[in-house]
């Protein structure tokens, strides 16, 4: 496993990390398999694991200080996040940031999120949603700085709405915001024009999440793919979204090397960026920790498929369905 400085942290985290998504509120999960992938990825070096409260209403967080038990002897870097007061994601241009993060809501679920993890103190602590129309509330940023003062967490951090890259550099400027959780992957390129850059300036954190575009870059998904109703999947991948997401992957196999799977070339997309510190795929049985984590091996994508894979840019906007 190789590593990479977190930023102004200096924590180094394993370049691929543990999204914590699928261990709660996706379906077809199994207790025992999901503790064995997790075990498992410690044993291959991934010391990053993000998770949220609003994963199963804070199941995943348990999860997760299970394995922080089991591993006393290992540093392991905890990022979660706090849910908006009106559970609605993602936030709308609308909303208020007493519709979302008043400072009571923050203060109350970075507690139960402690209790959660089981720990003193939480590593990175990320806003769910974000208006970037709320920069210059100091309210949570009052708030951000009392909780680091009395060591509930070391790190504050956003997690980026859906498609909308530029909706946190007002933001970030305002030097609060040690790490910025974002959608990045093969298709979605676009945090590579504004936010990336001005991370880089400020030296802040790159979380790079939905590597594999909700799974349409593992290659594995067809026209029938369906998912059961209570999958969230199932409301994300409408008819609208799966047919342009098949066709979308359909024209990445040719370019797929030989020897090398569709989801393999994605991973390694987004590590051949030195902007990137981590990227989290989700990892639910140990045959997907065994491969993705076996990406982390210092060799990027050579530059002739870099440059064509980067004419497979998708821009898209969010909709009713994006979430």
């Amino acid at each position: 496993m190789h590593y990479r400085t977190f930023g102004r942290t200096g924590w180094k985290v394993s370049e691929v990390g543990y999204g914590m998504w699928g261990l709660a509120g996706w379906t077809g999960n199994d207790d025992e398999e999901t503790n064995r992938s997790l075990d498992l990825s410690v044993a291959k070096g991934c010391n990053f694991f993000d998770t949220a409260w609003g994963y199963g209403a804070g199941r995943s967080e348990q999860i997760l200080g299970a394995l922080l038990r089991r591993h006393k002897d290992q540093r392991l870097y905890i990022a979660t996040k706090i849910p908006p007061k009106n559970f609605i994601w993602p936030s709308r241009r609308e909303f208020t940031l007493d519709d979302c993060f008043p400072p009571a809501h923050i203060r109350e679920y970075t507690e139960k999120s402690l209790r959660n993890l089981g720990v003193d103190c939480i590593d990175l602590q990320q806003f769910h949603v974000w208006e970037d129309s709320w920069a210059g509330d100091d309210r949570w940023q009052r708030t951000v700085e009392d909780l680091k003062k009395e060591g509930k967490i070391r790190a504050a951090g956003i997690s980026i709405n859906r498609w909308e890259p530029e909706n946190a550099l007002q933001t970030l400027e305002t030097g609060m915001i040690d790490a910025v959780q974002v959608i990045y992957n093969l298709f979605d390129q676009a945090p590579e024009d504004r936010l990336f850059p001005l991370c880089q300036e400020k030296n802040i954190g790159i979380i790079a999440r939905v590597p594999f575009d909700e799974g349409t870059l593992t290659g594995s998904f067809s026209l029938e793919t369906r998912f059961p109703k209570e999958d969230w999947r199932s409301t994300y991948f409408v008819e609208e979204n799966l047919r342009q997401s098949v066709a979308h992957a359909d024209r990445l196999r040719p370019l797929v090397p030989a020897g090398m799977t569709m989801a393999e070339m994605a991973l390694r997309f987004i590590l051949s960026n030195p902007l990137v510190h981590t990227t989290i795929p989700g990892m639910r049985k140990e045959k997907n920790v065994l491969a993705n984590t076996a990406v982390s091996d210092g060799k990027g994508l050579g530059a002739d498929l870099l440059a064509m894979l980067k004419d497979h840019r998708w821009d898209r906007t969010p909709t009713a369905w994006s979430q």
